[in-house]
């Protein structure tokens, strides 16, 4: 339990004590707004991995040569809430996430996600699950990359299973021609969600596969393009279970 009350404890002060921080990046945004995006990932990133030291989580990495230095969509299996931190602790280039809207209910987290380009998608109805999508087209076109776990929600069956991927996570790559990164995750189960509300020193894999590039697929390949990624996820967690 010390884990968890001292990752709770670091993020509570962050968010209360970057109230003012947050209110500084908006107004360096309106003029110097690279600078100000920028400086808002390194900090949150800060906290991430100082969160992940004080949770005992060792990452080993495979692939990050992989990740090319343009805007990409990245797309990952997911078992735990720690799957965000360290993914987005990895980002060298500005990454908004697409989270469920029910992220909106929690006050200074949500604007901090805002402030990182994070959209929020809502599932009750086909229109408003669309204007999330072309907002995340958008943000790839001005130059920032995009992170969604396609399988919907956090996945709580066994550990080398996945939920079906949502196809309709693809239309960013498909409609900017910009790369999939599939991002395999193994073992980020067993930091928190295994033991709840313990948090357990582990040891996880993060294996970035090679871009998959939708315009470059066959016919028949890019029309099962979920189906495509997620195999390739599939086979990569399979081989890494061994190296946990």
């Amino acid at each position: 339990m010390i884990r968890f009350i001292c990752v709770v404890i670091v993020l509570m002060l962050y968010l209360v004590l970057g109230i003012p921080v947050l209110g500084v990046e908006w107004i360096i945004h309106k003029f110097r707004r690279r600078t100000a995006d920028v400086s808002s990932l390194r900090l949150v990133q800060w906290v991430f991995r100082l969160m992940l030291r004080i949770s005992g989580v060792e990452v080993t990495v495979i692939g990050e040569e992989h990740v090319p230095d343009e805007p990409v969509l990245f797309i990952g299996n997911h078992r735990s809430y720690f799957d965000i931190l360290i993914t987005y602790s990895r980002c060298r280039r500005l990454t908004g996430y697409i989270a469920k809207k029910e992220m909106l209910r929690y006050p200074l987290l949500r604007d901090w996600m805002k402030r990182l380009y994070c959209l929020f998608l809502d599932r009750s109805t086909p229109k408003e699950g669309l204007k999330t999508i072309l907002k995340a087209i958008e943000y790839v076109k001005e130059g920032i990359s995009i992170c969604i776990f396609p399988e919907g929600t956090r996945n709580d069956g066994d550990e080398l299973s996945m939920l079906p991927f949502h196809d309709g996570s693809f239309k960013i790559a498909e409609k900017t021609g910009c790369a999939i990164i599939p991002m395999s995750l193994n073992n980020t189960h067993a930091i928190f969600e295994q033991q709840f509300p313990r948090i357990k020193k582990t040891h996880v894999i993060l294996e970035y596969g090679t871009p998959v590039y939708p315009n470059d697929l066959d016919k028949e390949t890019k029309k099962h393009l979920g189906q495509y990624c997620q195999n390739i996820i599939q086979e990569t967690i399979n081989k890494n279970q061994r190296l946990v």
